[in-house]
């Protein structure tokens, strides 16, 4: 059974820092690309940054130069590392993984951005 557990979001005051972890179980972990995505109230989930099997990475306009993605394939983990938050990154995060046509995802974690 797979399964991909997200934790680490939280509230935070803008300007703070987040870490969120997701961590996968049941997958051929380091064979599949690994994105987070999020989802505001009333929008459509967008994808915040993905890291592919070999490292390379890929953000949204809008986390470039805060956020950053990352992956532990010994620890069957990936992780985002979330600077300078802004009441706009308000959202459910939700960890994807893919391979080919295989696509899982995380029950999602809130982080609420406010003052």
């Amino acid at each position: 059974q797979v399964q991909l557990v997200e934790s680490g979001g939280g509230l935070v005051q803008p300007g703070g820092s987040l870490r969120l972890s997701c961590a996968a179980s049941g997958i051929i972990f380091n064979a599949y690309t690994l994105a987070w995505y999020r989802q505001a109230p009333g929008k459509q989930r967008d994808m915040v940054a993905f890291i592919s099997t070999g490292g390379t990475t890929n953000y949204a306009d809008s986390a470039k130069g805060r956020f950053t993605i990352s992956r532990d394939n010994a620890k069957k983990s990936v992780y985002l590392q979330m600077n300078s938050l802004k009441p706009e990154d308000t959202a459910v995060y939700y960890c994807n993984a893919v391979l080919y046509r295989s696509t899982y995802w995380g029950q999602g974690t809130q982080v609420t951005v406010s003052s």
